[in-house]
Order: structure tokens, then sequence, then C-alpha cells
């Protein structure tokens, strides 16, 4: 039997690669996109790749580190590493009540650890330019929309969690692999408009620490980061419970 300590010290770190590398990418990207020639000649670097390249780039990033996060922490703790799968689990009744909070707090915990830890790593440019990787909605994209958004992406990220990780029918040994790339696809996609969030946690590690380095205050966009996700993650749950059930006929 796995204590609880453990299971929180497994969500810290999983959060925390989590953080460090995809929201770091994120970061870095920008970084290499603002220090690049405003003239026509070819620069080499991840932001020459523009648009869709540099959203599956960081993608990538992101998914890259869920697969070695769940493949190293899920027999510790599920490696929820996403306060949104955690209670969409506990919604179901598949995640005890008396571990949600730890689990949230280990999560977060981890996330901001992560950003700050980066900053100091790459220095202020990582906060003044590349923003921690925080995520914000892009212009023209309005506050419900952006709650839209997070909703639908985090749905279809916890439709896979739930049919490769969750169902005792699921093959066994692939959920890190197609988990991870579902969020890359999913960040890919919808990166451009929400900045592809689908995990309170991974918004909340940046917003604090470039909140408390000096950044732009970003707090008044959070519950987008919050509601989307919960919202999403726990109707993909009960629909998938709901459509795997079995009826007697």
């Amino acid at each position: 039997m796995v204590s609880l300590t453990k299971k929180m010290l497994a969500e810290f770190l999983g959060t925390f690669m989590l953080v460090f590398f995809g929201a770091g990418a994120a970061a870095i990207t920008l970084m290499i996109s603002a220090g690049q020639a405003t003239t026509t000649e070819f620069n080499i670097g991840i932001g020459i790749l523009g648009g869709l390249g540099d959203w599956l780039a960081i993608g990538l990033a992101f998914g890259f580190a869920i697969t070695a996060s769940i493949y190293a922490f899920g027999r510790v703790s599920g490696a929820h590493i996403n306060p949104a799968v955690t209670i969409a689990l506990w919604a179901i009744k598949k995640f005890p009540s008396r571990d949600v909070i730890p689990y949230i707090l280990a999560q977060l915990a981890g996330a901001g650890v992560a950003s700050f830890l980066f900053a100091a790593s790459v220095g202020m440019d990582a906060v003044t330019i590349g923003g921690l990787g925080a995520t914000a909605p892009f212009p023209g994209i309005g506050y419900l929309q952006a709650i839209l958004v997070e909703s639908i992406g985090t749905f279809l990220l916890m439709i896979a969690i739930m049919g490769v990780a969750i169902d005792r029918k699921a093959t066994p040994g692939f959920a890190g692999l197609i988990i991870g790339l579902t969020v890359a696809g999913i960040i890919t996609t919808i990166g451009n408009i929400t900045g592809a969030s689908i995990n309170p946690a991974r918004t909340f590690g940046p917003y604090l620490g470039v909140f408390v380095l000096g950044g732009e205050n970003l707090w008044e966009l959070f519950p987008i980061y919050i509601i989307g996700p919960i919202v999403g993650a726990v109707l993909a749950a009960a629909l998938y419970i709901y459509m795997s059930t079995e009826t007697a006929t």
C-alpha cells in the first residue's frame, strides 16, 4: 500500500516535469522568436517554424513530459498531474474524497516550483519575454469562448484517459504513449486560441511565477483555466461511464 505522502510526491514530481519542460518549451519558443532578425535572411530555430509548427513543437514537449511522468509515476499515484483529472475521477467515484485536496495541492506546488526553477535556470527573459509559458486567450477570443475551447480540449483528453487508463478492458502498457500523443494533438490545434492549458495546475505555475517575479498580472484570466478543464473532464468521465456500462437485456 503506497502512502499518501509518496503519492503526493509523485504528483508533485509529475506536474513539475509537465510544467518545466512543457511550459518551458513555450517560453523558449517566444524567446527564440523575439531574438530573430526582422529581415528576410534565413534563421534556424524553433521560432522559424511559425504557426502550427511552433505549436507542434510545444505540444510534443508537453506530450513527451506527460508520457514520461505516466510511466515513471503511474504505479505510485496514478499520475493524474492535473487537478481536472483528479476532480473528474472523484466525481465518478473512481478516486477517494480524502485524497482530492492533497493531490491538488501537490500538483499546484509542483507547477509553481517548476516555474520558479525554470526562471532561475534561464534568467529574467523567461519571465519578461517568455512569460514562463503562461496561457492566455489570443486576440479576438472572448472569455466564454476560451472557457468553451478549454472544455472541449480537456473533454477529449479525459475521454482518452478513461479509454486507455481507467477502463479495466484497456490494453495495458499504452496509456502513457496515447495520453501524451493526445495532449500533443490538442495543444497543436487549440494552442493559438487559448494557449491550450487543459490543466489548471499547468496555468497556475507560470501565473504564480510571473506575478511574483515582476511580470504581468494574469490572475483575472485564471477562472478560464479552472472552469473549462474541470467542466470538460467531468463531462467526459461521466459520458464514458455511461457509454461503457453494460445494460441487462
